[in-house]
């Protein structure tokens, strides 16, 4: 009787451990999903970060974690059939557009800065970019925190001579399922920068 109870308490525990991610597909949020991550994948994501010691470094860690983060969320959900860009997933459930990508990839994040996993970076509401009315793009965002990094701040064109931190788009639309995110500064991509899809 009490290995039964000890087992229905470790079982309970190891449930709880678990992060729970809602994912969003089928463009536009039309669906949404919810995905678990165990405990121990997301120690090998802390591990990862754990091992960034400048928020450049920490940056190319979120985008590989970013990345890994979706291959385990294909796994329980068809975001696995998703591919770069809009025009290579042929219209299969599971596939996401730019608002699909921005909110999931927000929410991933999210989860990371909740545990205090971001030492160097804190996540802001996603960003659009825009071209005429019809082209428009969105992606999560986040934010350099103030540091010792002097050289990752720039001067502000509206704020005259206050230093403003640096902001970067974690666009996780540009890559097939389960790559590695692209970052870039948000300067650089609001000028449509990025891979071409």
């Amino acid at each position: 009787m009490r290995a039964l109870a000890l087992a229905l308490l470790l079982a309970a525990t190891s449930a709880c451990a678990d992060e729970a991610v809602w994912v969003c597909f089928n463009y536009g949020c039309a669906t949404e999903q919810e995905v678990n991550f165990s405990e121990a994948q997301l120690s090998w994501i802390h591990e990862m970060l754990e091992a960034a010691t400048t928020a450049e470094r920490e940056r190319r860690w979120l985008a590989l974690a970013v990345g890994q983060l979706y291959a385990w969320a294909g796994k329980q959900s068809p975001i696995w059939r998703d591919r770069g860009g809009n025009y290579a997933d042929d219209g299969m459930p599971g596939t996401m557009d730019c608002i699909d990508h921005s909110t999931t990839t927000t929410r991933l994040l999210r989860v990371l800065e909740r545990r205090g996993w971001l030492r160097y970076h804190r996540v802001l509401e996603p960003v659009w970019r825009r071209k005429m009315l019809i082209l428009q793009h969105e992606s999560a965002l986040i934010e350099e925190l103030p540091g010792e990094e002097a050289q990752s701040f720039n001067v502000g064109e509206a704020e005259g001579s206050k230093m403003q931190p640096q902001r970067f788009v974690v666009d996780s639309w540009f890559v097939d399922n389960g790559r590695p995110a692209v970052l870039l500064p948000l300067t650089e991509w609001l000028k449509w920068g990025g891979p071409s899809v």
